[in-house]
């Protein structure tokens, strides 16, 4: 999600600002790195004000001549007109019915860059270009067509790019705003660089990549048009503004147009590093570049993983706090008695004129939705493509199998039930808050009983998937509309039982550990064994430390 512009959110020691803050995490697999042979991307949207809701698009035809309106996704403001294509594809969620998917982080960039009168956001031009594309190569060539010919609205972005057979990453920044000059005869001109600067780069089959906030990709190959593409200004955009002035072939975006800094190495990077350091041994001496701390040991843009990676492993991913790392937070004193691995916002904080943080993790209390997109090339689309769909914070969310060619999507999940100010009790996003939120005050207690179902439903799905492909694809031989029936009927199912699961599991929960105090039922007898398991003993001794003798017990009954 937005996360404006990036070097104007940050203070002068490179912190992030107090303010709200939208920030995400996408990671991306190829072919060769799935234990499956399939693609992989994945995407937490997160931001404090982002509703959590599986979009739906169907396919549609329009007359000769069509205009479409764009809205600011982020804001819903309204942009300007483009012209429609005569066909659109289906879209659930970030896949289309084509297998192909997008994801995206924003790294902000250099201030001055954003085109204040341009109509395609960095939100409509994911989901406009979804409709429209039928490979990662395509989706590449429409965004880039779409932002020259109508301007980029947006701060700096990075894409994740993915079809059953490649996976791209795509990194963009606008040119600025029209602006009004005088020449030596103090005559008034209007220049406009309308558009973007961008590169993409294909991830190497075997390897993964991922990015987070911050631009990732630094020099390139020129002359590599089956491994890298850019718009033809990429560099002398640069040149003509003043940001660069060495030989081409050492040109790097991210050093020109987002360079590094504390925050966005701590804050932003530390979340790909953790990623890799997941599934890819000798990630220990990245440390110091994650910690913000040598920022000229940069990680590279991808990174072979030890094992192919399954689905099970990438949604792993997704769940990071720097668990078994010296950034661990639940090893900090933020953690709080319970072991917590959110922490409240702000994220940075001041005591006695000295700036202070709190670590940003992978997995966040923010976070309006997450997915890990795979398209599978072995299997005819609707049946190959399978965004597995969550909501809320990825630590303690359920991920879903929705395939790419249902026609509807399950009502908990659906647009229009309930709003971030609109509670709705059908809506899997208020449920899995409901359940989450209630977690964050007994953390290390309700999350163990939380992962039990959690990993029952998940591995349920896991399963499934084998027979559910073999059901749609003989359908699909037969009777392609029967094919996507069944799937969406077999998606909309799994959403729905999954919302009503964790109604059942709120109710549990609530109940167990009602007062502080642990419940559990004494066979037939009316009032439960209820245990009092108090605080660790590291969290006592916090206490004496900071109280001395103020608490020692004298004596006495009690």
């Amino acid at each position: 999600m937005r996360k404006n512009t990036l070097n104007a959110l940050l203070v002068a020691a490179g912190l992030l600002l107090t303010g709200p803050l939208m920030a995400c995490t996408n990671f991306l697999v190829t072919k060769g790195a799935s234990a499956d042979g399939s693609t992989m991307i994945t995407y937490a949207a997160d931001s404090h004000v982002l509703y959590g809701e599986l979009y739906f698009r169907p396919a549609a035809d329009y007359p000769e001549g069509a205009m479409l309106d764009v809205y600011e996704w982020d804001t819903g403001k309204y942009l300007g007109k483009i012209k429609q294509v005569r066909h659109t594809y289906s879209v659930v969620g970030n896949i289309n019915e084509h297998q192909v998917a997008i994801g995206e982080t924003t790294y902000g960039g250099l201030p001055g860059l954003v085109d204040t009168t341009g109509i395609i956001d960095y939100g409509s031009l994911m989901y406009i270009t979804l409709q429209r594309a039928k490979t990662a190569r395509e989706a590449i060539r429409i965004m880039g067509e779409l932002v020259a010919e109508y301007g980029y609205y947006s701060s700096g972005e990075s894409f994740s790019i993915s079809d059953p057979n490649e996976v791209w990453i795509l990194e963009m920044i606008g040119k600025g705003s029209p602006q009004v000059v005088k020449d030596k005869r103090g005559r008034t001109r209007t220049v406009h660089n309308k558009g973007a600067v961008w590169v993409a780069m294909r991830i190497p089959d075997g390897y993964i990549s991922g990015h987070a906030n911050q631009a990732r990709i630094t020099t390139f190959p020129l002359n590599d048009p089956e491994n890298c593409i850019y718009s033809p200004d990429v560099i002398s955009f640069a040149r003509e503004k003043g940001y660069f002035t060495g030989a081409d072939q050492d040109f790097s975006f991210s050093d020109t147009y987002a360079p590094l800094d504390f925050g966005a190495a701590r804050f932003c990077e530390a979340r790909v590093w953790a990623g890799f350091n997941q599934v890819s041994s000798g990630m220990d001496k990245y440390v110091d570049y994650a910690k913000g701390v040598n920022l000229k040991n940069r990680m590279p843009l991808w990174v072979k993983p030890d094992r192919k990676l399954t689905v099970k492993d990438v949604i792993g991913m997704m769940r990071d706090y720097y668990q078994g790392t010296e950034l661990d937070m639940t090893k900090d004193v933020g953690a709080g008695p319970y072991q917590s691995i959110v922490r409240w916002r702000p994220m940075t904080w001041k005591v006695d004129g000295e700036t202070y943080f709190h670590e940003r993790a992978i997995s966040t209390q923010q976070t309006g939705f997450s997915f890990v997109a795979q398209s599978r090339g072995w299997l005819p689309d609707p049946v190959g493509g399978i965004l597995w769909f969550s909501v809320d914070d990825t630590y303690s969310t359920v991920y879903v199998p929705m395939y790419c060619g249902i026609t509807e999507v399950p009502e908990s999940y659906a647009v229009g039930n309930g709003s971030m100010m609109e509670f709705s009790d059908n809506s899997a996003f208020w449920v899995f808050n409901q359940v989450s939120n209630l977690a964050y005050t007994r953390y290390k207690d309700m999350i163990a009983d939380i992962q039990k179902v959690q990993s029952a439903l998940e591995g349920k799905f896991i399963s499934y998937t084998d027979v559910v492909d073999k059901a749609a694809v003989e359908l699909y031989q037969k009777d392609p509309a029967k094919a996507r029936e069944f799937l969406t009927d077999y998606s909309v199912n799994q959403g729905n039982s999954t919302v009503m699961r964790w109604k059942e599991l709120y109710r549990y929960l609530f109940t167990k550990y009602l007062d502080g105090n642990v419940k559990v039922k004494d066979g037939n007898n009316q009032n439960p064994k209820v245990k009092f398991p108090g605080y660790d003993e590291s969290y006592y001794r916090l206490i004496i430390e900071k109280t001395g003798d103020k608490f020692k017990y004298q004596g006495g009954s009690h």
